[in-house]
């Protein structure tokens, strides 16, 4: 499992340091925004040029929402923060599963294969919910791949839940019911499935 550890070590490094970059991309903007630089200097220009394709959907789903746009770098430095916990955790996930099911099939537990593979899927879909939930809340438009991918992934539990769950207000709660559900399934794989496994680390 060395090989899986070594990779775990080197994407998750590789992710800390992604988050690093824009909340250090964030701040500069912050900073260079309060001392009102030149716009048209050269350091004004990179800081826009390399701060824009984040801070423009941001500043439109600010609007959106009645919030001030100026609030734009702040807002993606918190998103930041909570997509990069979640996409974390994603990946610690799926090395953990991954080891389970190389070691399972090693000693020929097939129904721990099976459970393995049924709760990495079932973690990885729960902060997906999640970023999909955060990214709505920033007003992410639907014409960002990304968004399309969330969107794509977690309609078909969702939007049978939106149909079925009533709506509290104006606040949608078919996220929690399908995080409930999700969660209830990782019980489940894991009492049916993964029960005695020596090497089980949920």
């Amino acid at each position: 499992m060395l090989i899986i550890d070594r990779l775990h070590e080197f994407v998750s490094n590789a992710i800390k340091i992604a988050i690093g970059a824009v909340i250090l991309l964030m701040i500069v903007r912050l900073i260079a925004d309060a001392m009102d630089l030149n716009p048209f200097a050269w350091t004004s220009r990179t800081i826009r040029r390399l701060s824009e394709p984040i801070m423009i959907p941001m500043r439109g789903g600010l609007r959106g929402i009645g919030v001030n746009p100026k609030y734009a770098p702040v807002v993606v430095i918190l998103i930041t923060l909570l997509v990069g916990v979640f996409v974390l955790q994603m990946v610690t996930i799926t090395a953990v599963s991954i080891a389970g099911v190389i070691e399972s099939v090693r000693i020929g537990a097939f129904f721990w294969v099976l459970g393995f593979i049924l709760y990495g899927l079932l973690s990885i879909y729960a902060p997906l919910i999640i970023i999909r939930v955060i990214f709505s809340i920033a007003m992410l438009s639907y014409s960002y791949r990304i968004m399309r991918f969330l969107v794509e992934i977690t309609e078909p539990l969702l939007g049978p839940l939106r149909r079925v769950v009533p709506v509290l207000g104006r606040f949608d709660v078919s996220p929690i019911v399908a995080l409930l559900i999700v969660w209830v399934c990782q019980a489940a794989v894991v009492s049916i499935f993964l029960r005695g496994a020596p090497f089980q680390t949920f």
